[in-house]
Formats: structure tokens, sequence, C-alpha cells
């Protein structure tokens, strides 16, 4: 396997960073507040915040141990502040001042000198000099107190055990109890400038790995980087080897500004304008960033809106009035691409993302992300909301089960779904290709194939990938698959993009490819194999770019892609080495000599016993062909064909006279030969191999090699022809075998060898004498 998941930081490369480095800080806030911090200098932090309702509280994070960082990127943990002194200069507007009763105030979280849990609150107004919205605050560790006046009301920080510690930033008018929505929100901002840490071990070591590029590209998301500098996740992105594009959603829930809904809620408002001013400037900050590290940025939308924030008459909802809701917590809703105000707000926020990459120096280029017909878990298609039911027609028929057999009325249905969704996206491109002007211009579609081309609603397809997508309705298609690849299900995999080829006609050269991701760390190491393989493999394909999806996932479980390493690969040893497929010229017949070879390290003891260690789970083969040289014109042939591979430099293919069938050694092969697998439902590659022996002495052998003409499979003792040979001996089936299903297969096969050695050493008048050369072959080792 081409990849590591790391765990910690052992050797790898590090630095130092002062503690309190602005591009560590974080923010967080409860719903439906709304705040983002970004780096403007490496020594300031700007803190923008929008408050909706009256108990709103943003905070301002600095944490002692990196639970966000990569592990070959974080920075060291260290609870200790004590003679420790941070100095900056506090500058504010639109939140409660400094000398406020509510003001921004420091909350400490750890543990007391006796290990107990405690938190202190210092009103940061205590350790400034200045005005209330602009000062110099200075904060030595080891002589904090909280309490509002001191000395009266001191409580002593214990500085030596500090796990976090946030500043809280409040709207003027702020009243904790209340939950009353302001009549519009209220936007302020804080700024950390001229930061300084001082004293006892004021820096930190910080892991400052560079992957080398592995031909790779990052997905990131503002919902799950909203808490994080844009500075902080550029780094890891460049630190960890991606290069290229960075493929961003915006999201589904934090970009928008919202209104009160006049129920105690609040929604999306299509007058105001496409982004909230947090959001705003931390994409702004992002952009700007990206290009100075020489980054494109892709930057996606959906028709997914989180659903509290939805206005209930943009949703789509199934034939009983319900709504499409996702399996998220909290869930989102589908937008009806058939709703004239969804449809036009979505357009509203397609321009701002061209205005904001042109503002940021880079070219347009635009995904729609995953736009379809919300299809239940009891297979309900969701086409019956207001808008998209007076657009088919005002009583379009009811698709009661999508996995049944439909109607012709039914699939004419789903057609006309199918082209508004087409028409919708349609848009969407025209209102960017439109802002965009002269500028460089690239629109993406994102296509989630486990949905749009699930096997248990076949019909899907006409309402969920449209034929009005065909190439060029988009410069470029992008797929993922991650249902199916994280699951196993290879035949689903390879025929989806087939499927999806042929309808909408985009050449490889014109797609992209999405690989991940994994949602539960638990399942990391079952899961990152299967995705590093399926991002070797869409290279090998020829698309265009393939991206991992995403960054949080990555930096959680350690994803390490390395360059230069064939897929399945995780050392050296495994790295693909220059073959050439092509046979040995010469008949060696049975002159040669064969000679099979293991390693076993055998010890033996004081009294004479001996241990013995089989390092090698299968022989290696030798040989000598030199014997079947039989003429000077082979003599000639041998020659020519050794400089041609370079000496040892280059395999090729070799036919043991011994043994080269699966039956027996030199029988002709049947289906029935050799067992090579169990079906499990999911499962399509089979690798070919031959046992020698039975029971649990028996050895396995990865045929590698086999005769491709030559090679026949059964399922159950029944013969099958639903498969492909894939290369290193693979039985890939277009479907994947059921549960429980025998799969064997026969085959004649060849050895991969190598010459021996650099030189050959061949006397004309020995030759001629009948004195044959030594000629040595090698077996390669090509199985994972």
């Amino acid at each position: 396997m081409s990849f590591w998941l790391a765990k910690r930081r052992t050797v790898q490369a590090t630095d130092t960073i002062q503690r309190f480095d602005p591009r560590f800080w974080m923010v967080d806030f409860p719903r439906p507040a709304m705040a983002s911090v970004v780096t403007t200098a490496p020594d300031t932090l700007r803190v923008d915040a929008v408050f909706q309702k009256a108990n709103d509280l943003i905070g301002l994070i600095w944490e002692s141990e990196d639970r966000w960082d990569h592990p070959l990127l974080a920075y060291d943990t260290n609870r200790d502040y004590a003679r420790l002194t941070l100095s900056f200069r506090w500058r504010s507007n639109g939140v409660l001042p400094l000398d406020a009763v509510n003001g921004p105030t420091l909350t400490i979280e750890g543990r007391d000198a006796a290990g107990n849990p405690r938190g202190w609150y210092l009103r940061l107004w205590n350790y400034a000099a200045g005005t209330p919205t602009d000062a110099v605050i200075t904060l030595p560790f080891s002589a904090l107190a909280g309490g509002f006046i001191l000395p009266g009301e001191a409580d002593p920080v214990y500085p030596s055990d500090i796990d976090r510690m946030f500043i809280s930033l409040v709207a003027p008018g702020y009243a904790a109890t209340s939950t009353t929505p302001f009549a519009s929100a209220i936007t302020g901002w804080a700024e950390l400038s001229a930061m300084r840490c001082s004293g006892h071990k004021p820096m930190l070591t910080i892991g400052d790995v560079m992957v080398p590029p592995h031909g790779l590209s990052m997905a990131t998301g503002y919902d799950d980087g909203y808490n994080q500098t844009p500075a902080r996740l550029l780094r890891s992105v460049r630190g960890l080897g991606y290069r290229g594009s960075i493929n961003h959603y915006v999201g589904m829930s934090h970009f928008f500004p919202l209104a009160p809904d006049g129920a105690g809620g609040f929604v999306v408002d299509p007058a105001l304008p496409a982004f909230n001013p947090a959001a705003e400037r931390w994409h702004q900050a992002f952009l700007s960033g990206a290009k100075a590290m020489g980054y494109t940025v892709i930057l996606s939308q959906s028709f997914e809106l989180l659903a509290q924030h939805c206005p209930a008459a943009w949703q789509q909802r199934a034939a009983d009035g319900s709504p499409a809701r996702t399996g998220w917590s909290p869930p989102s809703a589908l937008l009806s691409p058939a709703s004239t105000a969804a449809t036009a707000w979505l357009r509203k926020v397609a321009v701002r993302l061209v205005g904001l990459l042109t503002e940021a120096g880079l070219p347009v280029r635009y995904q729609v992300g995953e736009p379809w017909w919300w299809v239940t878990a009891d297979r309900k298609i969701c086409l019956y909301d207001d808008a998209t039911k007076a657009a088919l027609g005002g009583n379009p028929v009811a698709i009661p089960d999508l996995g049944a057999t439909l109607t012709a009325t039914q699939k004419a249905l789903l057609d006309a779904a199918g082209a508004l969704l087409a028409s919708a996206t349609a848009g969407l491109t025209a209102a960017v290709r439109a802002a965009a002007g002269s500028a460089p211009c690239e629109t993406l579609l994102l296509a989630f194939l486990p949905t749009v081309l699930d096997p248990a609603t076949p019909e899907a397809r006409r309402a969920n990938l449209p034929t009005g997508w065909a190439s060029p309705a988009f410069d470029v298609l992008q797929l993922e698959d991650y249902d199916w690849l994280t699951a196993g299900f290879e035949a689903r995999r390879t025929r989806g993009r087939a499927e999806a080829e042929a309808r909408l006609g985009y050449p490889r050269a014109h797609q992209h490819y999405l690989s991940g991701f994994v949602l539960n760390a638990a399942d990391a190491e079952a899961m990152w194999p299967r995705i590093d393989a399926a991002a070797s493999e869409a290279q090998a394909l020829g698309v265009a770019e393939t991206f991992i999806w995403a960054l949080p996932q990555v930096a959680r479980d350690g994803f390490t892609r390395l360059p230069g390493a064939t897929a399945g690969s995780t050392n050296e040893e495994d790295i693909m080495q220059p073959f050439d497929d092509v046979h040995f010229p010469i008949a060696i017949g049975r002159s040669a000599t064969v000679t099979p070879e293991f390693s076993t390290n055998v010890t033996i003891t004081a009294s004479g016993f001996e241990r013995r260690n089989s390092l090698w789970a299968d022989a290696r083969l030798r040989f000598d062909v030199g014997p079947g040289v039989r003429s000077e014109a082979e003599l000639g042939e041998l020659l020519t064909f050794f400089r041609a591979r370079r000496g040892q430099a280059r395999g090729f293919r070799l036919r043991d006279p011994s043994d080269f069938s699966s039956n027996g050694m030199t029988g002709l092969p049947t289906a029935l030969d050799q067992t090579i697998g169990t079906g499990d439902g999911a499962r399509a590659r089979f690798p070919l191999v031959k046992v020698y022996g039975e029971g649990t002495d028996a050895q396995k052998r990865r045929i590698t090699r086999p005769r491709a003409e030559s090679v026949v499979v059964s399922i159950d003792g029944v013969s099958v022809a639903n498969w492909t040979l894939d290369a290193l001996g693979e039985i890939v089936f277009a479907d994947a075998p059921a549960a429980g299903k025998i799969v064997r297969a026969g085959f004649l096969f060849d050895v991969p060898v190598r010459f021996g050695e650099d030189r050959l050493d061949i006397s004309g008048a020995a030759f001629a004498a009948g004195e044959a050369p030594s000629v040595p072959l090698i077996e390669l080792r090509e199985d994972a």
C-alpha cells in the first residue's frame, strides 16, 4: 500500500512556534450565531462575529493539546503555563467592550493543584491598559486570578495544568437567559495583534513534515473547517503533499446569513447577501492563501441546506408531503430544482462564488455538487413539493416505490424530473459563466454514483443522472463512489463508472475522481487501504485530477500518502519495477535446471536442539537456462534478448518446463482446478493462486503472469464468462459472486524472472565444443 496511517510523530522533521501562534486559535459557538478567525499578520488574528439573538456567545479558543492537525504536523502538548506571560493589543468593535459587565472574559479550564477539575473566569479589563476598545492586555499566568473585582474577589489560577482557554465575545444587548432574536443580525469583530509569549518555555515544538508531491489533490469543506484558520488548513494541505487543486465545498450550514422566521427560529432570507460577514472574510483569506501557495480552488455548491434554516416552500417532498431529509445530525433538506425562489438564491450564491475567486486572482472553477431528487430509505422519490408538481403538470403520477417495476407513465415522470434538474443546473452554470465574463471559467458536476445508480432503484438515473448533463453541458464530470468503495463493492464501482461514462459521454481527460471518506475513526484501518487503492486506480485510468475526500478525516486518522509507489504498496520492496511482458525467446526444454528455494532461519541451542523459523511463505525459483541453448542462432537470440533487458534491469516471462499449469504440473487446465476464493456479494477481484499440498500444510503460490488465452473460471462448478483478467493475474467479475459461492479457475502460467547477473560469459570455442554457458535467472516477487 502506498500510504501509512501515522499515529504520532517519531523521527520526522520538526520546527518551533511561539505559544499562542495566531494560526492555531479557533472559534466555536452555538447556532444560530456565526464566527470565523483568520490571521492577518504573523502576530495577528481577527475574529468576525455574527450575533442573531440576545444570548449568543462566541468563543475564541486556544487548546493545550492539538486535536485538529495531522499527527505529523501537530504541535506538542504542554499544559504547564507557569511563569509564562502572554501579551497582545486588543481592538474591537460591535461586541461588548472590555469594561462592560459581560465584556470579554477569559475562561481557563484545567485542574487545581490537587488534580481536581476547575474553571476560572478572568475579566480581561482587569489586565488591560488603554481604552475599552483599544488596549494592551498582559496575562502573567502565575499571577492570574479570576473574579470580577480584584483583589476583593480574587480566585487565583493554578497555571500548571490547563487544558484550554477561551475569550468570550457577546453583542451589545446581551442577556444570558434571553433567546429573543435581534431584529437583524449584529456583526462585530475583535483583533489580537502584537501577540507575544515570554517567560518559561514560550515555544512549542511542532511537526514540520513536507511530504513530496504524490499527484493527488485535496478536498475540504467549510462546514468542517469553519472553526479553524484558513492558514492552518492550507499548511496541512501543502505539508501532506497535495498539490494542484483544492476542491472546497462551501457547505450547507455555516456560510449564509439568517433572518428570524417569526416563530423562534431563523431561516435563509434571499434578500440578504449571499454570505454572512464571518464566512465572507474566512473565504477571502482561504482563497488568497491558496493563491499564494500556487493552488487553484474549485468552489462547490450543492442543493442541500440545513433543514432548520431552510424555508419550507423550498424543500423537496415525498408524495405524502414529508420533507426530504438526509441522515446527518442535525439533518439537512434538499432544495427543489423547480422552486423559483430556491434556484434564484442558488444562482445568487454562485455569482458571489465567482466574485470571491476573481477577487483573489484565481480562475473561476465552479462545481455543482451532488444535485439530485432525494430518495428516502423506503425508496420514495421526493418530487412532490408544490413547485415541482406544478412544473410536472399539477398532478403527477405517484411512485410509491422507486425500486418496483414502473409503468411507462411513471418512467416518463422521472424523465421529466431529470429535465427539470438539468434545467436548474444549467441555470446555475449560465449565471456563473455570465458573472465570469472574459475570465477563465470551468464548470464541474459532481455525481454520487451509489445513489444515482443504485441497483435497488434502477430507474432513478432517469431523474438523477439526466441526459441533459451529457457533455458538453459541463466542462468536467466529477465522480465519487465512497459508499461502494468502503463497503468493498468492486463490481458496482467498475460498472457504475462505465454507465456514467456511457450515459454522459465525458472522456477521462475531462473527469475527476473523489476518493474517500472514512466517517468513523474506528473504520480507518479497514477503509483507508481501499481509498488509497481507488485513488491510484483513478490515476491509472487517466482522469484529469484525483482528490482525497476529505481533510478532516486525513488529519484525524493520520493518512499519509507516499509518492512513487503503486496502489497497495507500503514499502520500497513493493514498488513496481520495470517488466517487459515478453517471453524468453528460447524453448529451454528439460535441459535447463530449476531450483526452488526457501529461506529458513535455523538456530541450534546449547543442548543441540534446533529452532527453525521459515522466513518465506512461498518458494522462490532459480533457473539456469544455459543448457537449453543448442545452436549458434539461439546463442545470438540470447545475446540480443540479454542486451534488450539491460542485464538484470528488466523482468520478463519464462515457461518453467516442469510446472506451468493449474492442473497438476503440466496438464490441460479446467475451470475446476484451483479454488481462488469465496464470494461475499461485494468482492469482485480474485487473484489467481496455485496450491501445493493439502490442508493446513498447503503452500499457496500467487500466479501473476498467467497465459491470458488459457484462463477459465467457474462459480460453484459452473463455467462463467462475466469476468476480465486484470493486471498481475486478478480475475475481475462484472457482478460480484454471491455470498458463499466457490470461485475456481484453471490456467497456464509463466514465471516472472530477471537475469541473475549483469554479464554473460560465453566462449565461442567452448560452445562449439559442446560446453553449455551458464545463464542464471531469478524469479521476481510481484504480489503485494
